[in-house]
């Protein structure tokens, strides 16, 4: 992996090949796509795979990137909680959530996450804060 240059943006989200392939399979059903995570009460904290333009981005939710073409949000409170870490997207066998797209073909997403090293937390006080609210 090559070296980051010095005031490259540090990525808040990635995705694994895995969950890349599902994400993919479902593009190819539904169209265009994006994620939410939220610290939602029935789902727990696992990150919501929609039909873009299906669900509504709140002024205080924040983009936190994109995984294979696809924007990635985060609620604003779960954000204050989970700013210092990067998350990954992941896909595990299972029922997930019934309102996230993935849950008819017995997997659901989830999101693993590390907290940023210090190289990275460096970098990101210097760079400008996060998108909040819908794209315009």
């Amino acid at each position: 992996m090559a070296a980051e240059q010095p005031g490259a943006e540090v990525a808040r989200v990635a995705v694994t090949p895995e969950a890349a392939a599902v994400i993919r399979q479902l593009r190819d059903s539904h169209g265009p796509l994006m994620f939410h995570q939220s610290g939602g009460c029935c789902d727990g904290s696992a990150p919501m795979c929609y039909a873009q333009r299906e669900f509504r981005i709140g002024q205080r939710d924040v983009f936190l990137g994109e995984v294979e073409g696809c924007p990635v949000y985060i609620g604003g409170a779960q954000f204050e909680y989970w700013q210092h870490t990067h998350l990954t997207v992941d896909v595990v066998p299972g029922r997930g959530a019934g309102f996230s797209l993935e849950a008819p073909l017995g997997v659901r997403f989830l999101t693993r996450s590390r907290v940023f090293t210090d190289e990275e937390y460096e970098r990101m006080k210097h760079a400008p804060p996060p998108r909040r609210g819908p794209p315009e």
